[in-house]
């Protein structure tokens, strides 16, 4: 028997070996995960009156829907090796620039496309940034942070943009069938980005560079150009929260996506994705999502301090980094 094409061959039979190898211990992680949410929710059903009220319910997958949006995006770029600390100042002034786009007469398509190609257009300078000029991710949208961040400073002077179309303000607000819009746009996303990562070849790939960067070069995939392409995957991502965030608050300022970097990186460790890449799914992202809307329910509906929220956030996600390097070290002793 000839093989026309022995790296895509030794491709696709390596992915089968490493879909089997992992299938049961996936399946075991996100049945875990499941029974994490479900203990969350009694013990909050018993310790307060407030939480098992349709109201509260949709208003936490609201905010585990606003949270997967953004947290989406830069999965993929953790599942391929890289880093994105940018992904809340593209929110910020892919927002803003919505927000002047529709008050300056646009119409709200017109704000949806800007903040798309905004968030889209830093997503791959990002890449550019990561393959052609070799910097390390973390460093490079560190340094991308900055710029987006001071742009928006700039473009906004101070200033509040508020007040938008109730069309638009429907993105964020709106109901269909009693269940809020966001959350069929997380499902519609997780289902397209289950089907890239774990249908196609695209998602094989993004998953043998993380795993090992070099060997998937010599295989033939490649590299640079699928680095790009989930970077300007995640800058997307960010414009199209950005959307959604901004429809939801009706207002626009340059600091408005301070809050959520934290909570999306937390999210997608608890959902079990590896910082060192090649490790995660997106459902196990929309877990963490859900998992961390429901800690910050809780501490809303036990009447936490406000001040000390960001610090539980900042323990999750410490607890998080931990348990994902024992992991990796657990691993490796297996090996």
């Amino acid at each position: 028997m000839s093989i026309q094409n022995p790296s895509r061959f030794l491709l696709n039979h390596v992915g089968r070996l490493d879909v089997r190898r992992h299938a049961s211990a996936e399946t075991a992680a996100l049945v875990y995960r499941i029974l994490l949410i479900v203990a969350i929710a009694l013990a909050l059903t018993v310790a307060t009156d407030g939480f098992a009220t349709s109201a509260n319910l949709l208003n936490v997958l609201r905010q585990a829907s606003l949270m997967f949006l953004l947290a989406s995006g830069l999965t993929l770029v953790i599942l391929s090796g890289g880093f994105d600390l940018s992904i809340a100042a593209n929110l910020t002034l892919s927002a803003c620039l919505a927000a002047g786009a529709m008050k300056s007469g646009g119409s709200p398509m017109l704000a949806v496309a800007t903040a798309m190609g905004c968030g889209a257009s830093i997503g791959l300078l990002n890449g550019l940034a990561v393959t052609l000029l070799r910097l390390p991710p973390f460093l490079a949208s560190y340094g991308m942070l900055w710029i987006v961040q001071g742009l928006a400073f700039h473009y906004m002077g101070g200033n509040e943009i508020f007040g938008f179309p109730a069309g638009f303000r429907a993105l964020g607000t709106g109901f269909w069938l009693g269940v809020p819009l966001p959350v069929y746009m997380m499902l519609a996303v997780l289902i397209g980005g289950t089907l890239l990562t774990a249908r196609l070849n695209f998602g094989r790939e993004i998953y043998a560079i993380g795993a090992n960067a070099e060997a998937a070069r010599l295989s033939g995939i490649p590299v640079q150009a699928r680095r790009i392409a989930v970077y300007t995957l995640c800058g997307l991502m960010a414009g199209i929260a950005a959307i959604v965030y901004l429809a939801r608050v009706n207002a626009a300022d340059s600091a408005m996506g301070e809050p959520v970097l934290l909570p999306a990186i937390a999210a997608i460790l608890i959902g079990g994705a590896s910082l060192f890449g090649g490790t995660g799914t997106l459902l196990g992202t929309l877990f963490g999502c859900v998992t961390l809307a429901l800690v910050i329910d809780a501490m809303n509906l036990l009447n936490l301090d406000a001040n000390w929220q960001p610090m539980v956030v900042g323990a999750i996600l410490l607890l998080a980094v931990l348990a994902d390097a024992l992991a990796r070290r657990q691993r490796g002793r297996t090996r």
